[in-house]
């Protein structure tokens, strides 16, 4: 089978805090970053990955300065490719914060791949990461709207041919990835574990750099450290570069 990935915009956020980024580091300068579903092609039903943010509950609820164009909503990107939402049959949340499992209930015919871990957390997360899970007394989670479909996973599990998650706790305690044997290599959706290049490049002092929200900085060094061994091409999960060069075939 030969698979490719695009990856959609679905939202683009405004003057983010260089450290929330990249952990201790870039103080003073702001970042603009898109919201990035990956839709991944080959001959079986697509898979997608993330699933981006609710505009409205975003601007409502969460404090930050959003664009999403008509043709980034997620359905309209999806059709952009000519893909109905219905004829997807996985979705895969690398985490369930709010930024990247939004819009789940968009697939009513998708089983949603989560790590039972972050299930467990974004259940009951402490009190300074309650609004990243959209667990406040106010607001019910978007990825609730599709719990009925949720299909939870212990660690790396294959989810469809040639397409496999792999557990990358830190970032929160069941963030995961996505490896795809795509036709000309492998290629890891780091999610949150990797923001942007510059975290996998590192600097003079550090390999890579973590984000700069985690729940347990220990769990990420060693899934950054996983990383390494995968033996896989790193596409973070917020780079603009990304999206500017959209397919990984």
């Amino acid at each position: 089978m030969t698979l490719s990935v695009t990856a959609l915009s679905v939202g683009r956020v405004f003057g983010l805090p260089k450290p929330s980024l990249t952990y201790l580091r870039g103080w003073g300068q702001a970042m603009d970053i898109p919201l990035i579903m990956f839709v991944i092609r080959g001959d079986g039903p697509p898979v997608v990955v993330d699933t981006g943010a609710d505009l409205a509950r975003a601007i409502a609820h969460h404090g930050i300065r959003m664009e999403q164009t008509p043709q980034e909503e997620p359905a309209a990107a999806l059709r952009s490719l000519g893909v109905d939402p219905d004829e997807v049959r996985v979705v895969v949340n690398t985490h369930l914060h709010w930024d990247h499992s939004s819009n789940n209930h968009l697939f009513p015919n998708a089983r949603i791949v989560i790590q039972q871990r972050e299930i467990a957390y974004a259940s009951q997360p402490v009190p300074w990461h309650r609004r990243q899970f959209e667990h406040l007394p106010e607001l019910t989670a978007a990825w609730r709207r599709a719990e009925d479909r949720i299909d939870p996973v212990d660690g790396d599990a294959e989810v469809a041919p040639g397409v496999s998650v792999v557990a990358l706790p830190g970032h929160t305690p069941g963030s995961q990835g996505v490896i795809v044997e795509a036709a000309t290599k492998r290629y890891l959706l780091a999610g949150d574990c990797v923001d942007l290049y510059e975290n996998w490049a590192g600097d003079g002092e550090n390999r890579h750099i973590p984000s700069g929200f985690f729940t347990d900085i220990i769990a990420y060094e060693d899934s950054l450290n996983r990383i390494e061994k995968l033996g896989c091409e790193v596409v973070p999960s917020h780079d603009p570069l990304v999206v500017e060069r959209r397919e990984f075939r």
